[in-house]
């Protein structure tokens, strides 16, 4: 099959199509032929070199896709060959097929193209496992995501209101704010030319937002603890503004808050099968009503990911972008 190689470490250009040995399937996984594979932050930083794949995992990126059952392993019960699916890997996306374990694998929803459906489960398992499974966001609360018109940003936006919060959010163009209103955003603020900080305050009387979502971290660690109501959650999932730095204690505890860190890709098969469960039945019969959609800004040919890396490091794009092979 074709693969696209890390051939080494570094920019986009060490991207390459090749030509490569086929997956082997362990007894509890499926083959799947991919359809479409989509980019996330973590692909950028695993060519880079400082995100190493787990141990056992494919070499490749690419970490879910959509596609059609080529095989099953001798313990696999509920997928057969030929069924159409969408799943979430450890690493292999970039590529014409790739083994995934059984319960890391979702049905396509109704309503979503079996192309477009590559563009969910890692921002749906992800936005479930934290702000919904570890933060315990519910009908009633508020919550901010920064970064709205990412991947995450356009999945969280749908599902919290889905859920029944109020929603914020920050994003660096007005374009970008348009479109996250557009999905259902309650509040729209640009980074750039506003405090996120005295925003939130003056959009939620004084008393700050229940649960944030947070890629930046250290830069905006500080910022986010004032930005949070009593007993508010902070989960962090990512470190684009660094992953050192220094905060007062004294903000945690009159306000009884929580500083939470969570990744997918570490997670143990079997804890990863439990969130896929989860997102099944909590996220997919929103999908199949309508009330959240994938969104995506692009399609790539597999050949063409160092371009489809450098789009998403331009961060130009608004939700997700594909490679297709």
């Amino acid at each position: 099959m074709k693969a696209v190689v890390i051939t080494t470490a570094g920019g986009p250009d060490v991207l390459q199509l090749q030509q490569v040995d086929d997956p082997e399937i362990r007894d509890d996984e499926v083959l799947i032929k991919v359809e479409a594979t989509a980019l996330n932050r973590a692909d950028t930083l695993q060519r880079k070199g400082s995100y190493p794949p787990p141990k056992g995992a494919s070499p490749y990126p690419g970490l879910e896709c959509s596609g059609t059952v080529l095989a099953v392993g001798n313990n696999v019960s509920r997928w057969k060959v030929g069924d159409q699916v969408c799943a979430l890997l450890n690493g292999g996306g970039y590529a014409e097929k790739v083994a995934v374990p059984a319960g890391h694998v979702l049905p396509i929803p109704p309503g979503v193209s079996l192309k477009d459906a590559a563009g969910l489960p890692e921002v749906a398992c992800t936005v479930w496992s934290t702000v919904f499974m570890m933060s315990r966001l519910s009908a009633g609360e508020t919550f901010l995501v920064h970064g709205g018109s990412s991947g995450i940003g356009t999945f969280a936006i749908q599902i919290a209101k889905e859920k029944g919060a109020t929603v914020l959010v920050t994003a660096g163009s007005e374009e970008k704010l348009a479109f996250c209103k557009k999905l259902g955003a309650d509040v729209c603020i640009n980074y750039r030319t506003e405090d996120f900080v005295a925003r939130v305050k003056e959009e939620t009387g004084g008393k700050g937002v229940d649960v944030i979502l947070d890629c930046i971290g250290a830069s905006y660690l500080q910022r986010n603890l004032d930005s949070l109501n009593f007993d508010g959650r902070l989960c962090i999932i990512g470190f684009q503004g660094g992953a050192v730095t220094e905060i007062k204690l004294n903000t945690l505890l009159p306000k009884r808050l929580t500083v939470q860190g969570a990744a997918l890709r570490p997670r143990s098969p079997e804890n990863k099968a439990i969130v896929v469960s989860e997102v099944e039945n909590n996220v997919w019969p929103a999908v199949a009503a309508g009330k959240v959609k994938p969104i995506i800004y692009r399609s790539f040919p597999l050949s063409e990911a160092g371009e489809a890396h450098r789009l998403m490091e331009s961060s130009e794009h608004i939700g997700k972008i594909l490679l297709v092979p």
